[in-house]
């Protein structure tokens, strides 16, 4: 994978000048020396310096052609995180809308990440509300996020790369693809694979590399062919091969289960025109060379994309009867399909002035639909649902007998058109006609229908089989909000009822627990706006008893545990003290890892194998009393045992090291060249070991080296000296080591 550009300060500064005022430029050069001064020399977790990050950010938002307040903001996105400056500082200094815009981003960078259903959905929320303030808030977070990314293997920490890779494929490379930014998007989607499935990117980048010269031969073969094909028509076109993405290529492998030798259209080229009637002259002369494959080809000119994309797809049989794929579209339009909402940025307009010029809507159409979807959902995880089932998903074009255009996720039906109109016109219909037929209210809505919604003043609103009608969230909601509605003063007393019972079941007085203080904390933890929406949630069954009760009395059980911890760690430690001077051992029997080890004097004590230095019978080993969790079994040596609580360190060692019923897991690294076939040479030998393989996975280092980490379960400590000498006679393997768990 290839790293992003090095910006300097002054690569910068020379960019701009190309089209920006005097006055614009020395702004952003007192953002650079603004920086500077606010971070200095410190340092980030991934070695470089703040200044050298916030600089690479401004670089980014440069090359995108950002005008010169998010550029600016990109220089001070973490001056208000990350040093002593005030935001009050950078308004004073840089204005408001600068102020607006790092403050977006600093609020970004405070949401943690988290995989929970729950958490996430309400992260996102926040995220997408920050965003709608001000679009570049959004763009400078993406632009940041880049170069994390690029700079993500400094981290070293296999688990926290996993984890940002997760929230970068999760959350930001799918609103870069709604906002039309496809350049970031396949940046993001690529570094992300590298750490989420290292094997699978390796391997597709070697596959890649292996043919590259095959498949620049065959493209600059297809676009002289092209050039003969258009000549007659004097049309000005640029002509080039499209890079493939290493990720698209893993999805397609993934989702129609193919290798990669079976991908055909991994060849592609790009023409670009002056005009929309360029376009369809040229797909014409190519479609008149070659044979188009039915059902490859796409119109997203007459259609466009909801994130501003156009361009003429189409596969044809090309040269040598290959596949060949062609992306046809004009200068303007590859503008937007490389960098969608950071197209319509223009050094000499202002945002504000570009904004209300914006006279079709398009830049602001998902914003305003995420606020609708904020105002009409209740929690967070209706809010995600919807924002992420309804807006960043593929979509047919339907149009009404007015002729206007709506876009609706694919899967939609007249239900789900009907609610996008309007709550009321969805409640209201009685019936559909598609292109002046009438249908069933399943009926799928597909590319070009006209679609007549059909109401009537006396509908009594929704049945209950509209649920399984419906495809889109949205509309799902709006439906349940209908009958919640009707109910909503019994659920809300059913809700009380339900809630007061299940607390005095379980021994505790409501009256304590019920306080507005508290009601406070958990409607804020639940994300509920008001007390009578979370009853009125309980009493329609939308969430269960007792994960509100448990709100309402965590602090009552997190007291009682902790008394209880304290408790058995005095036991614990009293019993110890107690038997150093017997002597006797008790020994656990069973095929448990922990059953094969003795505790001086201690019985019925839990025992635990620790995951940090994955001890295997054979080894030196020490028992470690834990606070509330019983004993923890290291090797010793362990760094990660605390030396100086000498007192919670208790004499232990195996019981039997040939105790054939018990496997112990053990954590290896191979070192070596990266020669072709030499990772399936070490599955082969490992799977004719006594291992069994419970994880591997390889990195490759500048295409010569290649590491491979193994997790395997074993015997003992012998077994695997066995698998590391076995391991070591592979060709190209340099060295093989046991590492930490």
């Amino acid at each position: 994978m290839a790293s992003l550009k090095t910006w300097t300060p002054d690569e910068i500064f020379a960019k701009v000048s190309e089209s920006m005022n005097d006055e614009q430029v020395n702004t952003i050069k007192h953002a650079y020396e603004f920086a500077k001064k606010a971070h200095g020399d410190k340092r980030r977790s991934s070695g470089g310096t703040y200044l050298s990050h916030v600089t690479q950010v401004a670089g980014i938002l440069a090359g995108l052609n950002m005008d010169y307040e998010t550029i600016t903001a990109g220089f001070l996105n973490d001056v208000v995180e990350d040093s002593n400056v005030q935001l009050s500082d950078v308004e004073n200094e840089f204005g408001s809308n600068v102020s607006l815009i790092v403050d977006g981003v600093t609020k970004i960078s405070k949401i943690k990440y988290k995989s929970n259903k729950e958490q996430l959905a309400e992260n996102y929320r926040k995220l997408l509300l920050v965003m709608c303030k001000d679009i570049r808030v959004m763009i400078v977070k993406l632009a940041d996020q880049m170069h994390n990314m690029d700079t993500l293997e400094s981290l070293g920490n296999e688990a926290q790369q996993r984890k940002f890779s997760e929230e970068t494929i999760d959350v930001y490379a799918p609103i870069a693809d709604r906002l039309g930014m496809g350049t970031i998007k396949w940046e993001l989607q690529d570094m992300s694979l590298r750490y989420l499935k290292p094997s699978e990117y390796y391997e597709i980048a070697h596959s890649m590399k292996s043919k590259r010269n095959e498949r620049e031969a065959y493209v600059a073969n297809a676009i002289e062919e092209v050039k003969k094909a258009i000549a007659n028509f004097h049309i000005d076109a640029d002509i080039y091969g499209r890079p493939k993405h290493i990720y698209s290529i893993y999805k397609k492998m993934v989702d129609k289960h193919k290798k990669f030798e079976d991908i055909y259209d991994l060849s592609a080229i790009r023409v670009l025109v002056d005009s929309i009637k360029d376009c369809y002259t040229v797909l014409g002369a190519i479609h008149a060379k070659w044979r188009p494959i039915p059902g490859r080809f796409k119109d997203y000119i007459a259609m466009p994309k909801p994130n501003m994309y156009q361009s003429l797809h189409t596969t044809v049989i090309g040269p040598e009867g290959k596949p060949l794929e062609v992306q046809i579209r004009t200068h303007k339009m590859h503008q937007i399909a490389e960098y969608g909402v950071a197209a319509h940025w223009a050094y000499k307009q202002g945002v504000t002035e570009e904004i209300k010029s914006d006279k079709d809507g398009v830049q602001l159409n998902l914003f305003k639909r995420i606020i609708e979807i904020q105002e009409e959902t209740d929690n967070a995880s209706d809010f995600m649902d919807s924002v992420k089932g309804d807006l960043f998903t593929d979509n047919v074009y339907a149009f009404t007998p007015a002729g206007d255009v709506l876009e609706l996720p694919k899967g939609s039906g007249p239900l789900d058109m009907a609610y996008v109109i309007h709550t009321q016109v969805g409640n209201k219909t009685t019936g559909a006609r598609v292109n002046g037929k009438m249908v069933s209210l399943d009926y799928q809505i597909k590319n070009g229908d006209i679609v007549e919604i059909i109401t009537s003043s006396n509908s009594t609103g929704p049945g209950k089989n509209w649920l399984d009608l419906v495809h889109t969230n949205s509309a799902k909601h709006k439906i349940n909000q209908f009958f919640k509605k009707q109910g909503r003063d019994d659920d809300i007393k059913s809700g009380l009822e339900v809630l007061n019972t299940h607390l005095e079941e379980n021994g505790y007085v409501p009256g304590d627990l019920l306080t507005s203080e508290n009601w406070k904390r958990v409607l804020d933890e639940l994300h509920f706006r008001t007390k009578e929406d979370l009853l009125a949630a309980l009493g329609f069954g939308d969430i269960h008893v007792q994960g509100v009760a448990n709100r309402f009395t965590s602090d009552i059980r997190s007291e009682q545990e902790k008394i209880k911890q304290q408790e058995a760690e005095k036991a614990l430690l009293e019993q110890t003290n107690q038997t150093v001077s017997t002597k006797e051992s008790t020994v656990k029997k069973g095929s448990n890892p922990a059953d094969n080890v003795v505790i001086e004097g201690i019985d019925n004590i839990l025992v635990r194998m620790s995951h940090c230095c994955l001890p295997l019978p054979g080894d030196r080993i020490e028992g470690y009393i834990t606070k509330g969790r019983g004993i923890t079994i290291h090797r010793i040596g362990c760094p990660n045992v605390n030396s100086e609580e000498k007192s919670r360190m208790i004499d232990a060692h195996w019981a039997n090291s040939d105790n054939n019923l018990v496997n112990y897991p053990s954590k290896i690294k191979i070192d070596s060249y990266n020669r072709n076939g030499i990772f399936n040479d070490v599955v082969k030998k490992l799977n004719n070991s006594p291992a069994l393989v419970t994880s591997i996975s390889g990195k490759v280092h500048d295409d010569t080296a290649l590491t491979i980490v193994v997790i395997i379960n074993i015997k003992n400590l012998k077994q695997l000296h066995e698998v590391i000498d076995t391991i070591k006679m592979v060709s190209g393997v340099k060295q093989v080591h046991r590492v930490l768990g």
